[in-house]
Protein backbone atom coordinates (compact mmCIF):
# COMPACT_ATOMS: atom_id res chain seq x y z
CA UNK A 1 0.00 0.00 0.00
CA UNK A 2 2.67 2.82 0.84
CA UNK A 3 5.00 2.16 -1.91
CA UNK A 4 2.01 2.75 -4.21
CA UNK A 5 0.91 5.99 -2.64
CA UNK A 6 4.69 6.90 -2.84
CA UNK A 7 4.69 6.49 -6.47
CA UNK A 8 1.43 7.76 -7.35
CA UNK A 9 2.36 11.02 -5.47
CA UNK A 10 5.64 10.91 -6.42
CA UNK A 11 6.83 10.85 -2.30
CA UNK A 12 9.95 9.49 -0.69
CA UNK A 13 9.21 6.54 1.43
CA UNK A 14 11.66 5.62 3.69
CA UNK A 15 11.01 2.05 6.08
CA UNK A 16 12.79 1.89 9.34
CA UNK A 17 12.84 -2.07 10.87
CA UNK A 18 14.12 -2.63 14.26
CA UNK A 19 14.11 -5.42 16.75
CA UNK A 20 11.31 -4.76 18.90
CA UNK A 21 13.72 -4.19 21.92
CA UNK A 22 15.36 -1.36 20.50
CA UNK A 23 12.01 0.89 19.96
CA UNK A 24 11.76 0.26 23.82
CA UNK A 25 15.38 2.12 24.81
CA UNK A 26 15.79 4.92 26.68
CA UNK A 27 17.97 6.29 23.14
CA UNK A 28 14.67 5.54 20.85
CA UNK A 29 12.31 7.38 23.24
CA UNK A 30 14.99 10.67 23.36
CA UNK A 31 14.08 10.64 19.08
CA UNK A 32 10.67 11.48 20.31
CA UNK A 33 9.32 9.20 17.37
CA UNK A 34 6.28 7.72 17.93
CA UNK A 35 5.62 3.79 18.84
CA UNK A 36 5.93 1.14 16.61
CA UNK A 37 4.49 0.67 14.67
CA UNK A 38 3.72 3.65 13.17
CA UNK A 39 2.98 6.13 10.00
CA UNK A 40 4.35 9.28 9.62
CA UNK A 41 3.53 11.50 6.99
CA UNK A 42 5.74 14.85 7.66
CA UNK A 43 6.28 15.61 11.11
CA UNK A 44 2.39 14.75 11.41
CA UNK A 45 1.59 11.14 12.92
CA UNK A 46 -0.77 9.12 11.19
CA UNK A 47 -1.30 6.26 13.40
CA UNK A 48 0.90 4.51 16.41
CA UNK A 49 0.32 1.21 17.65
CA UNK A 50 -1.78 0.32 14.92
CA UNK A 51 -2.66 0.16 11.39
CA UNK A 52 -3.71 2.23 9.33
CA UNK A 53 -6.46 2.09 6.09
CA UNK A 54 -5.65 3.30 2.55
CA UNK A 55 -8.06 6.11 2.53
CA UNK A 56 -7.01 7.93 5.70
CA UNK A 57 -3.38 7.42 4.65
CA UNK A 58 -3.70 8.83 1.28
CA UNK A 59 -5.86 11.99 2.73
CA UNK A 60 -2.86 13.07 5.07
CA UNK A 61 -0.66 12.78 1.97
CA UNK A 62 -3.04 14.83 -0.10
CA UNK A 63 -3.23 17.43 2.73
CA UNK A 64 0.30 17.36 3.43
CA UNK A 65 0.82 17.94 -0.73
CA UNK A 66 -2.13 20.93 -0.03
CA UNK A 67 -4.43 19.16 -2.56
CA UNK A 68 -7.69 18.27 -2.13
CA UNK A 69 -8.86 15.51 0.26
CA UNK A 70 -10.21 12.44 -2.09
CA UNK A 71 -14.05 11.84 -2.12
CA UNK A 72 -14.97 8.94 -0.19
CA UNK A 73 -15.67 5.61 -2.15
CA UNK A 74 -18.93 4.54 -2.24
CA UNK A 75 -19.56 1.00 -0.99
CA UNK A 76 -22.56 -1.01 -1.26
CA UNK A 77 -25.39 -2.24 -4.49
CA UNK A 78 -26.00 1.01 -5.45
CA UNK A 79 -23.40 3.55 -4.53
CA UNK A 80 -25.29 3.37 -1.05
CA UNK A 81 -22.80 3.20 2.30
CA UNK A 82 -23.04 0.59 4.09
Amino acid sequence: MIPGLGEKYALEIETIAKPKAEYMTDAYFELDLPVAPAVMVGDEIVVEGADVTKEKLEAVIRRHLDLPEPTPRRKGIFGRKV
